[in-house]
């Protein structure tokens, strides 16, 4: 941890970067083009809302008692000059289905400080671990209750049932750093496991465990370079893995005004970094990879032999170019990556080679071996917005087979999640649920796939009248009962 001493002078150092790049933001020329992510799919809804027992196309599978939350960014008053598609203000949406039924949908937006003052509501109650309180990113549910997320140094925010922003919340107190977008639950204890940054310091990254009950057990510190951009994690039965890959801080990007200040750099050494679950920092078995940059995992797990399997989605590179103001790589393939702890070396096979992000599996088998795998296409060419696809994939990785469920022409989905039909059912009987815009009509599906027949006609569809603009996660949180 650093010293009192040090965390002071990174802070006078902070508070002055931050203010110089707020003046460099402010200088900078109106754009000449509109703004990918202010404008067409990307147009920020006006306002929060609430809409009660909506319009259902098929049969919403009874057993489905629950909300599906997704979560994006949703601007309230963005400034077109410095906007970023990732530091957004946040708005979370959710959709209520019980009895067959979608009881309700509602909009409403993380409080943050600046979105509070844009209302003119209270301020949200609750410490910040950084002063830049936007939250954006994911929803996880944990104890009963219910969070979103973003990473870097930013604090949960806990949502009441109604997606209200309640408070910030570090888990009663009991987190002392940052926490991350996408904690992952091992589904056989019943924790979380989280890998976390913080842009405030760019020499250490933590390993962090919650507890059943809600509260943070461990937060163990790894000590990096540069201060990586590590946006996801995976778990094995023996290891958390690290992905220190290079987009990395850069405190000239933030004084130039970039609002997102990880840019790609090819001086950092990739590396993943396997920890023993209870292992301490100084353990890590760091294993060098390829150049790339992982946003998301779909699963690891320990081979017999004990290799470790990862299984993600793989970009050749992140954020080279400065002026787009959203992900861009020129080349994205679903990858499997062999790793030899003893050998300390990864070896990379593409499983499929079509554009694609958000890969999900059955959650009950994270840190297990698994043969599904999900995920949303992306374009064949490069695309400024980031959507552009209409079409979902199963992958077999037991065969090498993929299915393709394509929604039709003008209709972009976005991540969906995987629902098991039963506890104790097969790894791909359950439900696909995710949104689906349809660019023409200007409204939104709430579509529900039946994993097992893929490529047929949804089961169910809910009408949203309005279009949701494209978002980062989703997930479905079954009702308690």
């Amino acid at each position: 941890m650093a010293s009192p001493i040090e965390t002071a002078i990174r802070g006078v150092v902070t508070q002055g970067a931050t203010a110089l790049a707020a003046f460099n933001r402010a200088r900078k020329p109106a754009p000449g083009a509109p703004h990918p992510f202010l404008t067409g799919l990307h147009a920020p809804m006006t306002g929060e809302l609430t809409i009660e027992d909506l319009e259902v196309t098929g049969v919403i599978p009874p057993a489905l008692d629950g909300r599906y939350l997704r979560i994006g960014p949703n601007p309230i008053a963005a400034d077109p000059r410095s906007h970023h598609w990732f530091v957004g203000d946040g708005m979370v949406h959710g959709l209520r289905l019980q009895g067959g039924r979608a009881r309700w949908y509602g909009a409403r937006w993380i409080r943050s400080n600046a979105v509070s003052a844009a209302l003119g509501a209270p301020r949200t109650p609750g410490p910040r671990h950084s002063a830049f309180d936007t939250v954006n990113t994911n929803v996880f549910g944990l104890a009963g209750k219910t969070w979103a997320l973003v990473e870097a140094g930013g604090t949960p925010v806990l949502l009441g049932e109604t997606l209200e922003s309640l408070a910030y919340d570090d888990f009663g107190g009991t987190l002392r750093g940052a926490f991350s977008a996408h904690p992952h639950v091992d589904p056989l204890t019943g924790e979380a496991h989280a890998i976390t940054y913080d842009s405030g310091d760019q020499s250490l990254v933590h390993h962090v465990v919650v507890g059943v009950d809600g509260r943070v057990r461990r937060e163990e510190p790894i000590k990096v370079r540069h201060g990586p951009s590590i946006h996801d994690c995976a778990l094995t039965a023996r290891f958390v893995l690290v992905l220190d890959l290079p987009v990395t801080f850069s405190m000239g990007a933030l004084i130039a005004g970039h609002p997102f200040p990880y840019p790609w750099n090819p001086a950092h050494p990739a590396r993943v970094g396997l920890l023993p679950r209870e292992g301490a920092g100084e353990e890590v078995i760091w294993c060098d990879v390829e150049p790339c940059y992982v946003f998301h995992v779909a699963n690891a797990y320990d081979a017999p032999d004990g290799a470790v399997i990862l299984d993600a989605v793989v970009h050749d590179s992140m954020f080279a170019d400065p002026a787009l103001q959203g992900p861009a790589a020129k080349r994205t393939t679903f990858e499997r990556w062999t790793i030899d702890p003893a050998g300390r070396t990864v070896r990379r096979a593409v499983i499929d080679a079509a554009p694609q992000e958000f890969p999900r599996i059955d959650e009950r088998r994270f840190g297990q071996p698994h043969r599904y795998a999900y995920a949303m296409a992306l374009p064949q060419a490069p695309d400024p917005a980031f959507v552009a696809a209409t079409s979902l994939y199963k992958h077999d990785l037991e065969t090498g087979a993929r299915q393709v469920h394509d929604f039709g022409p003008h209709r972009y989905p976005g991540e969906f999640a995987f629902v098991p039909a039963r506890a104790d059912t097969a790894e791909d009987a359950g439900w696909l649920i995710g949104l689906v815009i349809d660019a023409v009509t200007e409204t939104t599906d709430l579509v529900i796939l039946d994993a097992e027949d893929f490529e047929r006609e949804p089961q169910a569809s809910v009408r949203i009248p309005h279009r949701v603009p494209p978002g980062f996660h989703g997930a479905w949180l079954p009702s308690a009962a």
